[in-house]
């Protein structure tokens, strides 16, 4: 088989996927599938005009809808990731008798849905507080996608362990919502690194997921905002975290029943 007919096989299974994810999840009814645009939209948006109301325009003179934009949308990444991840076999069991399925086809086709519906949520919002002066343009496009991107990566490297490991224990399974929480301090979106003491900083920073949304900010906010990240480090724990998953799911494969 060539390399182009290889890929075809695998976008079409993937395409499949993802559409009947659609329709199971959202409905043909109503809004359907604009929900997953809908959805972080809603708690973006409810999350900014709180901020705006209860806070100053500016936090440590940074705009402060802006701010929430990024780190907050960084966030749903995140707990999207997560959460559609866990139980995402078990919720599928039944594709699994098609021979052409695979167990990774059913976890890329999860995580590519909430990085697209994720994704034009945040171009959304950009656009809304563009529209308002909130916001610049972004100072450097190459930086932004690559911050978004980083973080994505990681966050499905981190939901394929968190499913790997419910997949063998339940414990592990109970504990995905305490770390969905857990992100809100631990991934840095509603704080800058740069106002952490220097003391704790180089310690935080052995998290992999600031990195990435310093990035992202770094090219919202413009030079003049201090930011602190390092691309090489954030990917290469990404590709640890996804090759760990990947291993720790396919080696629970034999957990799950499909008989």
């Amino acid at each position: 088989m060539s390399a182009i007919a290889f890929f075809n096989r695998h976008r079409r299974i993937l395409g499949a996927l993802m559409m009947r994810e659609l329709t199971t999840r959202f409905g043909r009814e109503g809004l359907g599938f604009m929900w997953l645009v809908g959805e972080p939209l809603i708690f973006c948006f409810g999350v900014m005009a709180l901020w705006t109301l209860t806070k100053p325009e500016y936090e440590h003179g940074i705009r402060v809808a802006p701010f929430v934009m990024t780190g907050y949308m960084s966030l749903l990444l995140i707990r999207h990731h997560i959460n559609m991840s866990v139980g995402a076999l078990q919720a599928n069991i039944g594709l699994l008798y098609h021979r052409q399925i695979k167990s990774l086809h059913i976890f890329l086709a999860r995580n590519g849905l909430e990085f697209l519906g994720t994704t034009t949520a945040f171009v959304v919002v950009y656009v809304a507080l563009l529209a308002v002066g909130e916001v610049q343009l972004p100072s450097d496009w190459l930086l932004l996608y690559a911050g978004w991107a980083l973080l994505g990566w990681m966050s499905m490297g981190l939901g394929l362990i968190m499913s790997g490991l419910a997949m063998r224990y339940d414990l592990a399974d109970r504990l995905v919502s305490v770390i969905s929480y857990a992100m809100i301090p631990i991934s840095g979106a509603f704080f800058m690194v740069a106002w952490l003491p220097a003391g704790i900083r180089d310690a935080y920073m052995l998290i992999p997921f600031p990195h990435a949304i310093e990035m992202v900010r770094a090219s919202v906010f413009g030079e003049f905002v201090e930011t602190h990240y390092d691309p090489v480090y954030a990917l290469a724990v990404g590709t640890v975290m996804n090759l760990l998953g990947l291993l720790l799911v396919t080696g629970a494969e034999d957990k799950i029943d499909v008989d």
